[in-house]
């Protein structure tokens, strides 16, 4: 089968280190392109010695028309605003885009505009984009020109939610998601909040009440429901390099039983390659460290008539750049687990 030409921009952050990993197993991909603007001229392997299979090769600078005509599609790991506006780019010659950032995430412009503070710079396509969930948008995303793939507390709210609230088994009202997340998370930048000695021997929350990701996580859900859906979410930082734990909160409704609602997430999830629904075990976060996959538990206390959610990923692989490969994986038409079929790393 033909090969699959990708590159990556900004592919010297976390989200790039994973995708070449990713594409380097890939049996169908190959990397045509590695764009690091401030790192351009540097070889891969000097910044991440253990990516052997890049050995020899230096990050690219940035040159659309080259890029473009080298590759089949595009993952882009660029900041927000920023990212838009290149993808659009490649969009109009023709490139298949998948974005790690949040620029074409909302199908509410507004919303997005509002949330990010900032003039979105591609409108027009990103009315066109599609929510990069595989399990809720596959046929969507196979025709697809571009993909705003979700991040990683959006994974680990959506999935463990939309079932529930589209049949209706849950309240819209009083959600709460109260999400734990390792340092990976925020990047490769040096800033105090993410210093060892700050988060060594420690806990913290943050961004209470304002976080970025609660209008995307809302969004999605009132496309469930069929109405606006509003809820709390408040994230923490773990001392932990890697891996997302949510607690989620929902009433359920009137008469709803523990088989009920392990059976609405069979018929949703019953076939999906990359999520596991327990029906008697509580996930852990070295259930899916270095995985694509994301695992789900429940309990109901019917003590305070709660159901109580516990869903894990890998925020930088099925929160980020292994489920921008499985969208690739879709768009192009192959199969969809190609490059992800790696176990969780226990240890």
């Amino acid at each position: 089968m033909k090969k699959i030409n990708a590159g990556i921009i900004g592919a010297n952050g976390y989200t790039g280190l994973e995708l070449m990993n990713i594409l380097a197993r890939h049996p169908l991909a190959r990397v045509n392109t590695l764009v690091s603007v401030s790192n351009a001229g540097a070889h891969v392997c000097d910044m991440y010695p253990s990516l052997t299979t890049y050995r020899g090769r230096v990050f690219d600078a940035l040159d659309t028309d080259a890029a473009a005509k080298a590759n089949d599609v595009i993952f882009s790991c660029l900041p927000h605003s920023a990212s838009a506006e290149l993808c659009a780019e490649f969009v109009k010659r023709g490139v298949r885009v998948i974005d790690l950032s949040a620029d074409f995430r909302y199908r509410d412009i507004d919303v997005y505009e509002k949330t990010y503070k900032v003039s979105h710079p591609a409108k027009e396509i990103a009315q066109t984009a599609v929510y990069g969930l595989p399990e809720i948008y596959r046929e969507s995303i196979k025709t697809a020109s571009v993909v705003g793939n979700p991040g990683c507390y959006t994974t680990c709210s959506i999935l463990p939610v939309y079932p529930l609230i589209k049949e209706r088994a849950v309240s819209a009202d009083d959600i709460i998601i109260d999400a734990k997340s390792g340092t990976s998370g925020a990047g490769k930048k040096a800033e105090t909040p993410g210093l060892f000695a700050e988060v060594n021997e420690s806990f913290k929350a943050y961004a209470v009440a304002a976080h970025r990701h609660t209008s995307e996580i809302e969004e999605q859900l009132s496309i469930a429901h069929g109405d606006k859906v509003s809820l709390s979410f408040t994230p923490h930082l773990l001392p932990i390099t890697r891996g997302i734990l949510s607690t989620i909160y929902l009433k359920p409704s009137a008469n709803i039983g523990r088989d009920d609602i392990h059976d609405i997430y069979s018929k949703y999830y019953g076939g999906e390659p990359f999520v596991v629904v327990e029906k008697n075990a509580l996930p852990a976060i070295n259930w899916v460290k270095h995985s694509n996959y994301i695992r789900i538990g429940f309990v109901l206390d019917k003590r305070v008539n709660r159901l109580i959610i516990i869903s894990c990923l890998d925020n930088l692989i099925k929160g980020a750049s292994g489920q921008a490969v499985q969208n690739m994986n879709i768009m192009f038409g192959i199969d969809e687990t190609a490059g992800l079929t790696v176990q969780a790393e226990y240890l």
